[in-house]
């Protein structure tokens, strides 16, 4: 057999692979729309053709629950930790890199053990805080125990490293400020990271559920992976009901991760070189 021969037979061995690889990745997504349009019997069945039940899933949703106030609760927990662990994030991880000294090290060694550290085990020392400070049931109690995650702050600092030095102390001696330095020079210079800790931190934030489950006790401030919960929390579930109710609550997170797809990517590699 040629060479061009085996190298045809290993693009298209490699093209079947991937081919199917993508389709058990996006098999659950279609089988939720598909759900979506079902009744639970057919559901149950395990039917993967589309059917007539929308609307009355749709109108049985709509009825039974809060979805507009679900989700723009999400929308707004979501938004307002994404914004405020950018800007905090980004600063930790640029100070970090930026005015190095040995404390900083010995610091990021205590960021490292506290990625470690699961959230469940601080849960209960966070919510005897907050209610101390009367902030239950408060968006504000959603919102900071998101806002700076070793994660993020570490992210920054990888990229901080292949921001080049030499400008800012050149935009030092030009007479700029650090904090003009910060946001004139350095945030749009990291597009691609803020692109990538913007994804992580939205979509982490849209789902979470353990958290505002433990400090909201007020149907109002629920949330749409709680409103999620409650479909399952009858004697009976209406699992046509519920996968469209999954389904709205995916849209945002899949709307978001496609628009910032390829600067996810860059920032990413760009934080892993770095």
């Amino acid at each position: 057999m040629s060479h061009a021969a085996k190298r045809r037979i290993g693009t298209a061995f490699r093209y079947t692979f991937l081919s199917a690889v993508s389709l058990l990745s996006i098999f659950p997504l279609y089988w939720m729309a598909v759900a979506s349009t079902n009744r639970t019997v057919d559901i149950l069945r395990g039917t993967l053709i589309p059917g007539t039940e929308f609307l009355n899933n749709l109108r049985f949703l709509l009825e039974g629950q809060n979805i507009t106030g679900a989700m723009r609760n999400s929308f707004v927990n979501a938004a307002s930790t994404t914004l405020a662990a950018l800007v905090i994030c980004s600063l930790a991880g640029y100070g970090f890199e930026v005015y190095h000294t040995k404390n900083n090290d010995r610091m990021k060694i205590v960021l490292l053990t506290a990625m470690m550290i699961p959230f469940a085990t601080t849960m209960i020392p966070l919510f005897r805080m907050f209610a101390q400070m009367g902030l239950l049931n408060a968006t504000l109690a959603v919102i900071l125990p998101s806002i700076s995650t070793p994660f993020l702050i570490m992210l920054f600092r990888q990229s901080t490293r292949s921001f080049p030095h030499d400008i800012i102390e050149a935009a030092r001696l030009d007479g700029l400020n650090e904090i003009s330095i910060f946001f004139r020079m350095f945030i749009p210079t990291m597009r691609p990271t803020y692109a990538a800790a913007m994804t992580i931190t939205f979509m982490g934030a849209w789902n979470n559920f353990l958290w505002p489950r433990v400090i909201i006790m007020n149907n109002e401030m629920m949330t749409m992976p709680m409103l999620v919960a409650n479909l399952t929390a009858g004697y009976v579930t209406n699992y046509g009901v519920l996968m469209l109710a999954v389904l709205l609550s995916t849209i945002p997170t899949v709307i978001v991760f496609f628009l910032l797809q390829k600067s996810f990517a860059e920032g990413i590699t760009g934080a892993v070189k770095g």
